[in-house]
């Protein structure tokens, strides 16, 4: 006869809901420790799905996963002059709030160096890959768009020709693709009197000195559009993206452009890391912080129950050692106990995960390696937990029962 299944049959309901919480303390760690993996793929998403093999940016920093880099959009012509560089890439990335349907749409904007990237690398969940230079996007699911609908967004207003389904950016925003061209206008739009006023700010400057005054056509050029007058740069992109061709040497058309003095070079796994070590660092080790933190809890809480339990047995206890019962078979039904607790607890826990997770708002990533590691935690605390109760029970005198 196996004492603890009899023991647990006497006591189904306290064993049931304690079973329940250590559950539902589980699913926490086991959820943390999915927010901290989902963290670290959603921050590296995009740098692994782009797919290029170096990335040129402003000069002295460190690239825009960190900070605001700026460089000219003709810098990816003098990329592709360079031996070994198979294709160069604009990188326009910036996120927007607007309202849409009476409700907040944050919106990760990310710009397709049209017409060689029309998004055909974007895994689709509907629809299709931009087929235009102007007015079309491919949002994520997670903006609740539906194919079709139209967005406005600063003067123009933008089809969902496609969906896409967890491309997020490193915040948990849904990620929005237009063609690079959109993507700079939606940045740098600004109000039609905003406008209007810096028009006749340039006007008034120009005004003000010997060439406005001797050559009035130019007051003229200033009030028009900026495209127009020759002497204001075009709006700048963030980064160029370079693939380099079959067999050559990354390392050696990286080399070549760090020559020039007005830019850096990182490569693929340069910026993973730069993203790691900056922008989610701290994120990261506070979730992980919290996990073991939960942990130790976890054990606290599953010592403290088996202790408890263990009380509550203090009268068979003695019973058993009067009627010769050895230590070893009442150590083993405080053992098995803690056992089954944890191991219910566990199974609880993932099942109630499978639901949960998925209808978290950030991403939660379970790996089997993580459920392994939860595994084997988990046995070492309720072992541990066991410890105490079995310190209580062999204190335990045959002569208690008659008190």
């Amino acid at each position: 006869m196996n004492l603890a299944a009899k023991d647990i049959r006497h006591n189904f309901g306290r064993f049931a809901l304690t079973t329940v919480g250590i559950g539902l303390l589980l699913m926490i760690v086991m959820g943390m420790g999915g927010i901290y993996r989902g963290l670290i793929r959603e921050a590296t998403l995009l740098v692994d799905r782009i797919g290029a093999d170096l990335w040129v940016v402003q000069g002295d920093t460190r690239g825009p996963f960190a900070e605001i880099s700026r460089v000219p959009a003709n810098l990816e012509d003098r990329a592709r002059a360079v031996p070994g560089v198979a294709s160069a890439r604009r990188f326009v990335s910036h996120t927007i709030q607007r309202e849409h349907r009476g409700k907040p749409l944050r919106i990760v904007v990310q710009g397709l160096s049209w017409p060689e990237d029309r998004g055909d690398w974007i895994p689709l969940v509907a629809g299709r890959a931009l087929h235009q230079a102007h007015y079309e996007m491919i949002a994520d699911r997670s903006l609740k768009l539906e194919l079709g609908e139209k967005v406005q967004l600063g003067k123009d207003v933008y089809e969902v020709v496609g969906l896409t389904s967890g491309m997020v950016g490193s915040g948990g925003d849904g990620l929005g693709f237009f063609t690079a061209r959109d993507a700079q206008s939606i940045q740098f739009d600004l109000p039609g009197e905003a406008l209007r006023l810096e028009r006749q700010s340039r006007r008034a400057r120009v005004a003000n000195v010997d060439l406005g005054q001797t050559q009035p056509l130019l007051l003229e050029r200033a009030v028009g559009s900026a495209r127009g007058i020759p002497a204001l740069a075009p709006a700048q992109v963030s980064a160029v993206m370079l693939t380099v061709q079959p067999g050559a040497d990354a390392a050696q058309v990286a080399a070549t452009i760090e020559m020039w003095p007005d830019v850096t070079v990182y490569s693929k796994q340069q910026q993973v890391d730069l993203l790691l070590s900056g922008m989610v660092d701290k994120a990261r080790r506070q979730l992980g912080l919290f996990r073991v933190l939960l942990i130790i809890i976890s054990t606290i809480i599953l010592a403290l129950i088996i202790y408890t339990l263990t009380l509550d047995k203090i009268h068979d206890i003695a019973m058993l050692k009067l009627m010769g019962a050895r230590n070893r078979v009442i150590a083993s039904l405080i053992l098995q106990q803690a056992l089954l607790i944890g191991a219910l607890g566990y199974a609880l826990a993932y099942w109630l995960g499978t639901f949960a997770f998925p209808k978290f708002p950030r991403l939660v990533v379970i790996e089997t390696p993580d459920l392994i590691q939860l595994a084997v935690i988990v046995f070492g605390i309720s072992v541990l937990a066991s410890m105490i109760g079995i310190a209580k029970a062999m204190r335990v005198e045959p002569n208690k029962v008659l008190s």
